[in-house]
This record gives C-alpha cells, sequence and structure tokens, in this order.
C-alpha cells in the first residue's frame, strides 16, 4: 500500500484572486462553487489525473516557502513561457539558466509565493 498526493495546499490572503491567477497560469478552472471572499479555493487536476490545487486562507500565513512548485511550458520553450508569465504579472526573482540551455528562472506570483519555470520538454528531449 502507499499514499498519493491529493493536492498540494497553498497558503494565500486570498484564495480565490490567487486560484484565478494560477488558473490561467496553468489552464484550468476555479471549482464552480468557488466565490470572491471565500476562505479557499480549488484548482482540480484536469481530468482528475494529478493532485488538485487548493487555495486557503489560514488567518497567519507561515512565510516565505509555503509552498514551491516547478512548471514547464505545455507548448513551446522556457524563455517564452517566462514572458507569457511576466506578462499575466509574475515577478522575475532570479535568472538560473545556464549557456548550455540547463537551469531554471525563478519567479514570484502575485502574493510573493516563489515558483521555477523549468525547459520545456521538448527542450529536455533536443539536449538529451
Amino acid at each position: 500500500m502507499s499514499a498519493q498526493i491529493h493536492c498540494v495546499t497553498v497558503e494565500s490572503d486570498d484564495p480565490y484572486a490567487l486560484a484565478s491567477w494560477w488558473a490561467r497560469v496553468l489552464d484550468r478552472k476555479l471549482n464552480d462553487d468557488d466565490y470572491p471572499g471565500d476562505p479557499e479555493a480549488v484548482l482540480a487536476a484536469p481530468g482528475g489525473h494529478g493532485p488538485d490545487l487548493l487555495f486557503v486562507s489560514v488567518g497567519e500565513r507561515h512565510g516565505k516557502g509555503a509552498f514551491h512548485l516547478d512548471v514547464h511550458a505545455a507548448e513551446g520553450t522556457r524563455d517564452e513561457e517566462v514572458a507569457r508569465l511576466r506578462d499575466l504579472g509574475a515577478a522575475l526573482v532570479a535568472d538560473r539558466r545556464r549557456p548550455d540551455g540547463t537551469g531554471w528562472v525563478v519567479l514570484a506570483d502575485p502574493e510573493g509565493n516563489e515558483f521555477c519555470v523549468c525547459r520545456s520538454p521538448a527542450e529536455r528531449a533536443a539536449s538529451a
């Protein structure tokens, strides 16, 4: 027997607003019963495959590092995805790209939670 991840929980000052932002990043939909002001909001995994993202208001956040996601472009390149996410309002924290194409970019969402943008599967395959 083993455990499986049901959801990744994200502490948030405004769960609905932050879930809405991540919905645009990940091309997911909020649950039908989520509304502004709710103490929690859920982004369900597409087709039930993979963990949901649960955004919760906890009153007092535990600070930086309450969660961390690594993402990659579903289509296109890492650099294109970084540009798209910055257009959505992500802030650049650190650029860890290397001349050989490896590495990642650290961004922060609108509440300051850091996440990394890695090379796409196609980029990784091309360098293998």
